[in-house]
């Protein structure tokens, strides 16, 4: 193979890889992030935030995470009825929903699910944001819902035994039992004015999130199967509310790519002009 053809060659290939390495480079690094948390697409239109069954919801990418008792507190139990759920979430730019969906054999009065998030910069534990061992006491910011009032109680805790309602109530619930399975979505504006209290979503940005439930049947003796600190809980996970399409990544892959041609275009002439003299 002549010099000349082995250099044109070189600088194709060169000029390819440039390009796919900045164009899959931005891939890899998202599909990372979206793989430990619940992502919430942005959606046109109003949000199913009174409807746990709409068809939006479809629209919403499922993620599934595993549920075990709560052991931190002393007054736990061994054994939970929910062993995982799953979470979908959308936003409109202004408010978000989540769906948390889970099976549970029966349809109970004290039913219940929670959503947990850190509130501001301090590393909070999940249990309540107790502090423990290499993990700072924080607050944080807890949505609950039970079935017997299908409402959503907005609350904080900074530690076991601290948990207190809000004054203000800035999130909203719904549940729906059929089948053998609660499906309950809690809405809220993205950011409220009690940022001090309330989590404070950005879209783009990844929060902390962890979940509970309560299996709320009786057993034999007519005593509650699960109640307070008897739960199903999770560890902290991660939450994104998406933000508007950025197609910036094809833009800088384009580039790449025309300036690998460009630069293609320029030494094939000088190689040509190199021979012909």
């Amino acid at each position: 193979m002549k010099p000349a053809n082995q250099m044109r060659q070189w600088v194709v290939r060169g000029g390819a890889a440039v390009a796919a390495v900045l164009f899959l480079g931005g891939a890899t690094m998202s599909m990372a992030q979206e793989s430990v948390s619940v992502s919430a697409p942005m959606v046109k239109g109003a949000l199913p935030v009174d409807d746990p069954n709409a068809a939006a919801w479809n629209t919403a990418k499922p993620a599934t995470f595993p549920m075990s008792p709560q052991v931190h507190w002393p007054n736990r139990i061994q054994e939970v009825t929910v062993k995982d759920l799953t979470v979908r979430a959308l936003h409109d730019g202004t408010q978000v929903a989540i769906l948390l969906e889970y099976a549970d054999p029966t349809q109970d009065p004290d039913d219940a699910a929670a959503l947990q998030f850190m509130v501001g910069d301090k590393k909070a534990h999940f249990a309540h944001g107790q502090p423990m061992a290499q993990v700072e006491g924080g607050p944080v910011n807890i949505w609950y819902w039970k079935n017997k009032d299908d409402k959503a109680v907005d609350m904080n805790a900074q530690g076991f035994g601290t948990l207190k309602i809000q004054p203000h109530q800035d999130v909203k619930a719904k549940g729906a039992y059929a089948n053998g399975t609660w499906k309950v979505v809690f809405s809220r504006p993205l950011g409220t004015e009690h940022a001090a209290e309330d989590t404070q979503i950005v879209p783009g940005g990844f929060i902390n999130i962890s979940f509970a439930v309560w299996d709320g049947r009786k057993d034999g003796a007519g005593d509650i199967v699960e109640k307070g600190s008897q739960k199903a809980v999770s560890s902290w996970w991660y939450f994104r509310a998406e933000a508007p399409p950025d197609y910036s990544a094809y833009y800088y892959a384009a580039f790449a790519a025309a300036l690998a041609l460009g630069f293609q275009f320029v030494l094939i002439r000088k190689l040509k002009k190199g021979q012909a003299a």
